[in-house]
């Protein structure tokens, strides 16, 4: 029996840009934002700030949520990553948010 692969994140992020929501071919609202993250991590027994931008995009109801949230908003975020167009980088989809 195999393993079952998850790909799950839990992220608490600020929202550093929002793009207009937009709609895909099938009418489906879609937004991209970048997020920011910072927190305090123990790592082999020593503190370690983390500090990283984050590429992410959200579609239908989450979409329409976020377009109507303030830059600089702390967020829970959940969702998942996937490759970005071309492969090049990674995309946090958000799945679902609470302030």
């Amino acid at each position: 029996m195999s393993t079952p692969i998850h790909n799950l994140l839990h992220l608490s992020a600020q929202i550093t840009a929002l793009q207009a929501l937009r709609y895909t071919p099938a009418g489906v609202p879609a937004v991209d934002l970048e997020l920011s993250h910072q927190s305090t991590q123990s790592e082999a027994g020593q503190a370690r700030l983390t500090t990283f931008g984050l590429r992410a995009i959200a579609f239908g109801m989450v979409a329409e949520q976020l377009v109507k949230l303030p830059l600089g908003q702390d967020l829970h975020l959940r969702g998942f990553l996937a490759a970005g167009k071309n492969g090049k980088g990674l995309i946090f989809h958000i799945q679902s948010l609470a302030p």
